[in-house]
């Protein structure tokens, strides 16, 4: 059994002969010297589009406006939180963001393979990740319009669903550039960077919001949603200050070979064709794709609903919840670009189960010690801040060792889709015991039980390949006038 899905130009010499699989992306980039200004110019990606997720996903738009009095009916609102009604009222506020996003992730399912594996065939992957960019960014400024009245609920939950599948579009192709900036020695390095700038960006922007709110907005009215509106387009904003650099310059990598040109449908054909050589002939990658959508989906879940829990279930007022974003934000980040060297030394699988282990057992415990009070939620949610970060860099790290030259972008759509095939299990679970209970803590068990799943699945997964830390590097000819470094990246 080989780990590599045949490419192309994998033909059998005769009937009888297993096909030649293709070299690995990453090894094509063995010994090559990849010049500092181009890993953190990719790099540079995740610092400028990450408020998306840590600003207007987790710890602010959503947690702190979108899932708040301001869209409860007024009558409802008048109660008061100690109210069962009122509490009822935002779990189903909390349950029906979850259907939209829901939706949202079958879209990306459907969609993320086959462009990413249009993206291959022509080699114009900066391309769709440019286009996408931009339609994430356009969804950031249409929150502008989300006013503080129930009326405008389903409005912002569809753009910010809209807005997670042009992320996660973007998402495929900015993973599948990883290779043209990383090594096999350097690749866990690499990954973790990425995330942990990522980290780092939403953390200044969640210190951005803290300052404001100091300041009173410097005077500026705040009625209607505005300062939360405000903040919307302030991430916007950043995402175009920052993502420029991968566009100028990263190089591209060069379109997949022997490939045929194919329309639209026709290519959902050629991806059932590559499914099946990829159960045949690489069954690691197979199964590690199987696993890892099942924990991702559980990561996902998260950040997704971690601050609806720390502002519902332990009472965290607005403030509070961006406090501990720019904490959880700062220990993932710190976290992640250190594990990301333990990857390269011992392997993204044994750091994925390290770190699973943890979110599990610090999970159970945000729920079942939640009477303790709020230290469990800082405590619990702190833990779990530093793992997710490092499995999921260690995530991308292992399917980049295993990802065959030229089919970058379509791997990592089928890793995009797999991820999203299997997300109505912690969207759906949390939605279920919440409606259920009628209390938002106990979805959090739907989310735990999503990662341990993973964790079992993954138990199963044989580890990608560590290069050897001292293979000398070679410089690139693309970049001849690169400065030495023993590391390769920095």
């Amino acid at each position: 059994m080989t780990d590599a899905l045949p490419g192309p130009d994998a033909q059998p010499s005769s009937a009888s002969e297993t096909p030649k699989p293709p070299r690995m992306g990453l090894e094509l980039q063995e010994g090559v010297r990849i010049p500092r200004r181009q890993v953190f110019s990719w790099a540079l990606w995740d610092w400028g589009t990450q408020p998306f997720n840590t600003v207007i996903l987790t710890f602010v738009f959503t947690a702190g406006y979108l899932i708040s009095a301001s869209f409860l009916d007024p009558a409802v609102a008048a109660l008061g939180e100690d109210d069962p009604a009122y509490q009822r009222g935002l779990a189903e506020l909390t349950s029906g963001l979850g259907l939209w996003t829901t939706l949202a992730g079958i879209l990306v399912a459907v969609l993320a393979p086959v462009l990413g594996q249009r993206a291959d065939a022509s080699g114009r992957r900066k391309a769709w990740l440019a286009g996408a960019t931009a339609g994430m960014v356009l969804c950031m400024l249409a929150l502008w319009f989300v006013e503080a009245d129930p009326v405008y609920f389903v409005f912002g939950a569809i753009v910010i669903g809209l807005g997670s599948v042009l992320s996660e579009i973007a998402g495929v192709n900015y993973n599948a550039m990883m290779v043209s900036v990383a090594t096999p020695r350097t690749v866990g390095k690499v990954s973790g960077l990425g995330w942990g700038l990522g980290y780092v960006g939403g953390i200044l922007m969640l210190l951005l919001v803290v300052v404001a709110n100091a300041a009173d907005w410097w005077g500026m009215p705040t009625d209607n949603g505005l300062a939360y509106r405000v903040i919307a387009v302030a991430c916007a904003v950043w995402a175009l200050v920052f993502v420029w650099p991968i566009f100028t310059f990263v190089p591209e990598l060069p379109p997949t070979k022997g490939r045929p040109a194919v329309g639209f449908f026709a290519s959902y054909g050629v991806l059932f064709r590559d499914i099946k050589g990829l159960w045949h002939t690489a069954r690691r990658t197979f199964w590690f794709l199987l696993a890892s959508a099942v924990f991702r989906d559980g990561l996902s879940g998260v950040f997704a609903f971690g601050a609806i829990i720390g502002s519902v279930s332990f009472g965290f007022s607005s403030d509070q919840v961006i406090i501990f974003g720019i904490a959880a934000n700062l220990v993932a980040g710190v976290s992640t670009i250190l594990i990301g060297r333990l990857d390269d030394r011992f392997g993204p699988r044994s750091v994925i189960l390290a770190t699973l282990s943890v979110i599990v057992v610090a999970g159970l415990a945000v729920v079942f010690l939640r009477d303790l009070g709020p230290i469990v939620y800082w405590v619990g949610g702190l833990v779990l801040s530093a793992c997710v970060g490092p499995a999921q860099a260690a995530s991308r790290s292992y399917l980049a060792r295993v990802t065959p030259a030229g089919k970058e972008s379509e791997i990592f759509g089928l890793y995009a889709t797999t991820g999203r095939a299997t997300s109505w299990m912690s969207h759906g679970l949390w939605t279920i015991l919440i409606a259920a209970t009628g209390a938002t803590i106990w979805g959090t068990l739907g989310i735990i039980a999503v990662v341990l799943v993973g964790l079992v699945l993954m138990w199963f997964v044989q580890d990608a390949p560590v290069a050897d830390a001292g293979t000398p590097a070679r410089p690139t000819d693309a970049a001849p006038d690169a400065t030495p470094d023993p590391t390769g990246v920095a």
